[in-house]
């Protein structure tokens, strides 16, 4: 994995704005997300990290647990309006392209292809070419952004983001026609500045053990963040984000073991001594 210089001046961006680091919904993996549910609320594209997210870290094929929930993203947003953005394919490391090429290949969606790493501006203005160049445009507040890292993926789509002017005044119409506002999810209503841009979701679980020592540093600052730094009064509320989420499908039953020699001769004697 390259250095990633963005990643790391977002500690500097935290001491102006901390909330950055907050995402809009917790889950495990993307099999907790009700897509048809999003696609409803008004969302029309998504953006998804790779590594640890949908594919093992330095792998292109699909975690086989993913299949069912990746088929009912594609089919709700359609496959052109998904995009994968990864810190590695697609990167100006990517030699001809070769790991974006499998990449799309094996997940039947385009890979950005991106000079500036994630969560950069000058990565943002590649996705909003990507999505403005779309036969039908999708807009920042149309969009979800799904990944595992908090200083990446997360900072990425909470720069997206943008204040609404408190002066603003939006018809009925228009209100039932977009995208829900940034929220934190099972916070009240307040009468703060809003704000729109995508859902930005976090994916805490990790099909390979990598960096973890930096996940245990974005996890204890985001929840420093949460307790100490942002005031339950001054944030923006999306709304109500839990029928945007699932449960997580039961894992399947053990296979049932095989009678042999050794337990039917343990259960022969058993039968003895209780006689």
């Amino acid at each position: 994995m390259p250095f990633n210089v963005s990643g790391t001046l977002v500690s500097l961006h935290l001491l102006i704005n901390p909330r950055i680091l907050i995402p809009s919904i917790i889950i495990k993996d993307i099999r907790q997300l009700q897509f048809h549910e999003l696609r409803k609320a008004g969302y029309k594209g998504a953006i998804f990290d790779k590594d640890n997210c949908l594919t093992i870290p330095h792998h292109d094929q699909l975690v086989p647990e993913l299949n069912d929930a990746w088929k009912e993203c594609r089919e709700t947003f359609g496959d052109a309006n998904v995009l994968i953005v990864s810190n590695s394919a697609g990167t100006k490391l990517d030699a001809g392209d070769i790991q974006a090429e499998s990449v799309s290949h094996h997940l039947s969606t385009p890979v950005l292809r991106h000079k500036n790493l994630k969560p950069s501006f000058a990565c943002i203005s590649t996705i909003r070419n990507y999505f403005s160049s779309l036969p039908t445009p999708i807009k920042d507040d149309e969009l979800i952004v799904v990944g595992d890292r908090i200083f990446t993926d997360i900072v990425l789509a909470n720069r997206m983001s943008r204040k609404i002017p408190s002066q603003t005044k939006t018809s009925e119409k228009d209100s039932e026609n977009s995208a829900p506002t940034e929220a934190i999810p099972h916070s009240p209503s307040v009468h703060a500045p809003r704000r729109t841009g995508p859902l930005s979701i976090w994916t805490t679980g990790v099909w390979e053990r990598e960096s973890m020592a930096f996940r245990f540093l974005e996890k204890k600052l985001l929840d420093g963040v949460k307790k100490w730094v942002v005031d339950s009064n001054s944030v923006a509320v999306r709304g109500d984000v839990n029928h945007f989420v699932k449960e997580l499908p039961l894992p399947p039953p053990p296979p049932p073991k095989k009678d042999n020699i050794f337990r039917r001769i343990n259960r022969f004697f058993s039968t003895i001594q209780r006689d």
